[in-house]
């Protein structure tokens, strides 16, 4: 015997009460249930007609809603018939590859592939590998993740995965980072009229990425360590040019690696009080109403770029020699530079040990004790978060806040 009927499944009851809308294949006595990506109340639900129920006050969206239940019996009913021209002993796994086949333009993973081809495309490749890590942890999570729909991915299938990547030792940030991409398509698929809110699993009410965040640990340079770096020139050319790219950073508001291999000389503009480095940030670069951030080419700055340029081989019209090789495709020029990154991180924290700084220097840390520096020097947190380049003021705040002790550091003392 075979049949088929579209049901709420009670067995699984959502946080909010209500009831995933599936379609129950039955076939030789064992069934299987199929989500449609929609869910119901029970006072919302016509058991009789396995529909929403036609009113507006508990169904706003019923004809909408009970036409798309239609089409889904509809095809469901070709694929039998499909399998019963053909003579087939088809199985309940064959059905639903077979019904969820019609529904391709829903599957998680070509969505996740889709975005991340468009991203390789507009060039932005760190982005893409984000997409890719994520995508790569869900294969391992999951065997079937290529068939899954966007409907399959509901607050229960990520809360698994969340404790899934916790038991492979991911902390909190780190399972952020996995979880977040996953947010992302399921809100595209949204948009584009490929899933249904119903089953969005993320946000109030389901499960909240924030509360993965942890306070990460931001390491500074105390004043009579910056100022060994300062006046502790090395004869290893290696190290020395590793001293002065930190420097570099330092003096420009903590400019990150990425921010310094893409400057150029058009990026050093002429105005009223002289010669400025004027750049936006790869990171915001995008952010609405983000502003360049604009950078007084003070004596220290010049003396970095002309030792640059006298001393090391720039390529082309780049400042700083951490580009080396001209790529004609975007992601080999992204891996290149990765590779470089890598490379003088390394030979800054050889530095670090030569002169025994108790923490390993990045350009992180050059970043971090330029803020400690303003801050300490009570410089307005308007003005630290602009030439950060801070979305935000509030994300300064917090960023401050993160690795300021100073009021504690008084407070004990009146204990």
């Amino acid at each position: 015997m075979k049949s088929m009927k579209i049901m709420l499944y009670k067995s699984n009851q959502k946080r909010d009460g209500s009831y995933p809308v599936c379609l129950r294949i039955s076939k030789d006595g064992k069934r299987k249930y199929v989500s449609l990506g929609l869910s119901a109340q029970g006072l919302q639900w016509n058991d009789d007609a396995d529909r929403f129920k036609k009113d507006r006050r508990v169904c706003p969206n019923y004809e909408r809603d009970n036409l798309y239940l239609n089409s889904c019996e509809e095809r469901a009913g070709k694929i039998l018939l499909m399998f019963a021209e053909k003579g087939q002993n088809w199985s309940l796994i064959q059905f639903e590859e077979e019904f969820c086949c019609k529904n391709r333009e829903n599957r998680i993973n070509d969505i996740f592939i889709e975005h991340i081809d468009l991203l390789k495309a507009t060039g932005h490749i760190g982005n893409a590998k984000k997409f890719e890590g994520t995508l790569r942890m869900l294969e391992k999570y999951d065997k079937k993740i290529k068939e899954r729909t966007c409907a399959e991915i509901d607050f229960k299938y990520v809360t698994g995965f969340n404790a899934a990547l916790e038991k492979r030792g991911c902390c909190g940030n780190t399972r952020r980072i996995y979880l977040k991409p996953l947010s992302v398509i399921l809100n595209k698929a949204i948009k584009e009229k490929k899933c249904s809110l119903d089953t969005y699993p993320f946000g109030k009410g389901g499960f909240e990425l924030g509360k993965l965040s942890e306070v990460t640990e931001k390491r500074y340079l105390l004043p009579q360590e910056l100022e060994l770096i300062k006046e502790s020139p090395q004869e290893d050319f290696v190290l020395e040019r590793a001293r002065r790219l930190f420097l570099f950073s330092y003096y420009c508001f903590g400019m990150s690696m990425v921010d310094m291999a893409k400057l150029t000389s058009a990026n050093i503009k002429v105005l009223a009080t002289g010669e400025h480095i004027v750049y936006k940030r790869h990171k915001t670069q995008n952010a609405k109403e983000m502003k360049p951030i604009i950078i007084k080419i003070n004596e220290p700055i010049k003396e970095l770029l002309d030792w640059f340029k006298s001393n090391t081989p720039l390529m082309g019209d780049y400042l700083l020699p951490l580009i080396t090789k001209d790529y004609g495709e975007e992601e080999l020029w992204y891996e290149h530079r990765r590779t470089r990154y890598k490379r003088i991180n390394n030979n800054m924290k050889k530095l670090g040990e030569k002169l025994n700084i108790g923490i390993k220097l990045t350009t992180y840390v050059a970043r971090h004790t330029m803020a400690m520096q303003l801050q300490g020097k009570n410089v307005p947190r308007e003005v630290i978060s602009q030439v950060m380049g801070h979305a935000n003021i509030d994300t300064t705040a917090t960023y401050l806040a993160s690795f300021d002790t100073t009021i504690l550091d008084r407070t004990v003392n009146l204990l």
